[in-house]
């Protein structure tokens, strides 16, 4: 199962570098202590939603931008069997097609969508798994979050 907490401070953690920002650097923007920030890069903490804006202000981000990279990263996972499983009140329509590769590694998957989007699974335990997402940009690759 994918936390939350580790998709958002992965996401946060791949804006915060990408910027080539130290945590000192952004803890300081926001006005946030640097082991707490850390703690929620590292998704041992789940922010409130006043921390979160403040941080995304600090990285000059839009709270809605970052939401959506984690929404996208979660809603790719519910598309692979066994990661996360969506609780259904009615039955959804039919998702669009999705490329799914298994690794010869003990529970790894590979995902992508429409050729803008992967994500790679690896299952660490019934309870635990690492998800790790880009997105294609042109010729490059760009880590958006990791979990």
């Amino acid at each position: 199962m994918v936390l939350l907490r580790r998709v958002i401070g992965d996401a946060l953690r791949a804006r915060r570098q990408g910027q080539h920002r130290t945590l000192r650097e952004v803890s300081s923007a926001a006005n946030v202590s640097l082991g707490y920030l850390s703690e929620i890069e590292r998704g041992q903490k789940e922010p409130s939603s006043e921390l979160l804006a403040a941080i995304c202000d600090a990285l000059g981000a839009r709270l809605s931008e970052l939401l959506r990279e984690v929404s996208d990263t979660v809603a790719l996972a519910e598309q692979m069997p066994g990661v996360l499983v969506p609780v259904q009140d009615e039955p959804a329509a039919p998702a669009a097609p999705v490329a799914v590769r298994r690794s010869t590694g003990r529970g790894v998957h590979q995902v992508s969508s429409d050729g803008t989007v992967a994500v790679q699974v690896r299952q660490d335990s019934p309870l635990k798994a690492t998800l790790r997402s880009s997105r294609v940009r042109g010729s490059e690759r760009d880590v958006v979050c990791a979990a």
